[in-house]
């Protein structure tokens, strides 16, 4: 008896193999995207309180129903709309399970599903075990004097055919932290107009943008949000990657058809984190002194970077900035990552890696991510060592 894998090209991912090189060769990880310093100690006492209040038992499927008010609200007040808590917004086991729950809710076989390369890891996967077909349509790299990844939706617009169920989007982006812009909205609006089709916008870095700019979430526009799957992560928020706590917001009907899945995946998520962080997200300072708090860390890191042979990218939004190290080595980017953690034990991650073809030379552009979310002690050990590359 034999398992026919419904995955059969996926094994460990780049984060797994790259983390584990880290450990092995005593590397200074700035590849996978976690903070290594610990949440504020309010939001941790918050965790503490609920436990001893006795919300350790299920909460109710959809998520605790302060929680989703407290998003509702959030939501209202950021892009002036507003999801009715109790039939459009669910919480659930972080982004990646919103993600494989929408995914799964609104596609099958015969269905094509439109993705931006380069991609997050986990949305082909998604598709594929939906059975759908996912068609990659590669973003502008960086070249001459813009230096930031950006949407041919042209392109977009031509690989729509009558199969086409859902278009992916994934703002501010990783792991090249473009942002979308409002006309990058209308583009939207053009297409779902013509094509009808579904949207899913992964905005998890939503508080995580830079520059003064503000996040233009797909909810800001009424026919978007009518259309769309809305995505975010209190993973990023608030420092606390393991605890896996995200959101889906969407209308009522796909909704209904998304909690379908999820009761069936998770049915629901840990009690005592969803009461804490209703609480805390309560205080719009929580997030909304993000954008400041990640943006010393990404100029301390650039600033750093300017004493070495990489060439630092623009950086937008996200926790994370790409450097180009063509002053450096002709090697591939993943060739170049490995050598970078074996020598010099400094990891960082091949963007190549965000491509479903990573050795293509269409998908090497000498590019690789660094995170700077992490404590100055640890940035200051990764540039010491990168000026000796």
């Amino acid at each position: 008896m034999q398992i026919n894998s419904k995955l059969p090209e996926v094994g460990a991912t780049i984060f797994t193999t790259m983390s584990k090189m880290a450990l092995e060769y005593h590397s200074i990880n700035l590849g996978q995207g976690f903070p290594d310093f610990n949440p504020d100690p309010t939001l941790l006492g918050l965790v503490s309180e609920a436990m001893e209040r006795g919300f350790n038992q299920y909460p109710a499927m959809a998520g605790v129903p302060q929680l989703r008010e407290v998003i509702s609200q959030k939501i209202a007040r950021l892009y002036k709309h507003r999801y009715d808590p109790d039939t459009e917004i669910t919480i659930t086991s972080g982004a990646t399970q919103s993600i494989m729950a929408s995914v799964l809710a609104c596609v099958g076989a015969g269905d094509e599903v439109i993705v931006l390369e380069p991609c997050y890891d986990c949305y082909i996967p998604a598709i594929k075990l939906a059975g759908a077909t996912p068609i990659s349509i590669a973003m502008r790299a960086p070249s001459g004097p813009d230096l930031v990844y950006s949407v041919d939706w042209a392109l977009v617009n031509a690989a729509i055919t009558k199969n086409t169920k859902l278009l992916i989007v994934n703002f501010p982006h990783n792991p090249t932290g473009a942002v979308i812009t409002v006309a990058d909205l209308d583009e939207l609006e053009k297409i779902v107009e013509k094509h009808g089709i579904f949207l899913l916008s992964d905005e998890v870095y939503e508080h995580i943008i830079f520059d003064g700019v503000e996040h233009v979430s797909l909810s800001t526009r009424p026919a978007l949000a009518a259309r769309s799957f809305v995505i975010s992560s209190f993973g990023k928020t608030t420092h606390t990657t393991g605890w896996k706590i995200g959101y889906c917001c969407a209308p009522m009907l796909m909704t209904a058809e998304l909690r379908k899945i999820h009761q069936f995946m998770v049915f629901t998520v840990p009690s005592p984190f969803q009461h804490a962080l209703a609480t805390y997200t309560a205080d719009p300072s929580t997030y909304l002194t993000l954008p400041d708090f990640y943006q010393a860390k990404r100029d301390y890191l650039t600033n750093g970077l300017y004493t070495t042979r990489f060439t630092v990218l623009p950086s937008p939004g996200t926790f994370f900035l790409l450097a180009d190290y063509s002053d450096i080595s002709d090697q591939s980017e993943a060739d170049f990552a490995i050598w970078l953690t074996q020598t010099h034990g400094v990891t960082a991650i091949p963007v190549s890696a965000f491509y479903r073809s990573p050795d293509a030379p269409a998908s090497n552009h000498k590019l690789v991510r660094f995170c700077f979310a992490k404590q100055v002690a640890t940035l200051d050990l990764a540039i010491e060592r990168l000026t000796k590359v």
